[in-house]
């Protein structure tokens, strides 16, 4: 007797929607759920296997893998991506020509402090531009010359230019410059007949005068520089209020505010042209 075989509802929607399926020229068994036999039907172990979630219809309408290829096919968030990534570098290239304005301005910003702390720090410690005003250093120094005059860490010394300050009220307080003769210790005379200055009895070969000193002043000598003094005279020896004049006489060292170290812009006199070569060391 011949047993009667009974398929349940289930059953028959899995076979028939096996069999819709098996029939696709398309459908080449990605899935393991759905693969077909090298004759091109489906493998009834598979189609028992099929899934009813996965929304099969009897009537060939509907394809399984339509979402999934759309979802493969396309990228939901690319355009809206390209915008954020686009919107993003805009974002970051200006934050990052903002950072190099403000680098740049800091950078500058250093530099013009430095500048003026250097500039500081020179014009206390090192040296300083002072203006030259008359004839007494001829020819070593001209008017309207400008030059540059240092106290760092010095000691007035025989033949040195220096700027001081008088303690007399007849130059209302205008520092002079003029030239070292002499330092403590020393003795000075001068013969105003030969224009000769001794040093300790010693005559000075003095290059750098404008001409030879006949011109007594106020001086009487010989005279002996006490500690602590300087004694100086012009070198434009006949047109100078130096040491010789009771004005002036004997220079405190306390009141030595420099050296004369460089000739940083010549003079010139009305309608006279500036001689550049006298750029240099003075000496």
């Amino acid at each position: 007797m011949k047993d009667d075989h009974f398929v349940d509802d289930e059953e028959l929607n899995s076979i028939l929607d096996a069999d819709e399926y098996a029939g696709r020229s398309w459908y080449t068994g990605a899935d393991p759920d759905y693969t077909t036999n090298p004759g091109g039907e489906l493998d009834p172990d598979s189609a028992s296997r099929l899934d009813p979630e996965r929304n099969l219809r009897l009537d060939g309408s509907g394809d399984p893998y339509q979402d999934w290829d759309a979802d493969l096919s396309a990228d939901p968030g690319e355009d809206e991506g390209e915008g954020i990534d686009e919107k993003g570098a805009g974002k970051k290239g200006r934050e990052d020509e903002a950072n190099k304005a403000r680098m740049e301005l800091y950078d500058w910003l250093q530099c013009i402090v430095s500048a003026i702390i250097c500039g500081i720090f020179i014009f206390v410690f090192v040296g300083r531009t002072i203006g030259v005003d008359g004839r007494s250093m001829l020819q070593t120094l001209h008017n309207n010359d400008r030059v540059i005059m240092s106290n760092l860490f010095y000691t007035p010394k025989s033949g040195d230019i220096v700027v001081f300050q008088t303690m007399s009220d007849s130059f209302n307080g205008t520092p002079l410059v003029k030239r070292v003769i002499a330092v403590a210790g020393q003795t000075v005379d001068i013969n105003f007949e030969t224009g000769e200055v001794f040093i300790d009895g010693v005559v000075q070969k003095e290059t750098y005068i404008n001409e030879v000193t006949h011109n007594r002043i106020d001086f009487v000598g010989p005279v002996t520089v006490p500690e602590g003094f300087i004694f100086v005279l012009g070198d434009n020896r006949n047109s100078s209020s130096d040491s010789r004049d009771h004005r002036v006489g004997l220079v405190d060292t306390r009141c030595v505010l420099g050296k004369v170290l460089f000739i940083a812009l010549p003079g010139a006199e009305k309608g006279e042209s500036r001689d550049w070569s006298r750029i240099g060391f003075a000496h």
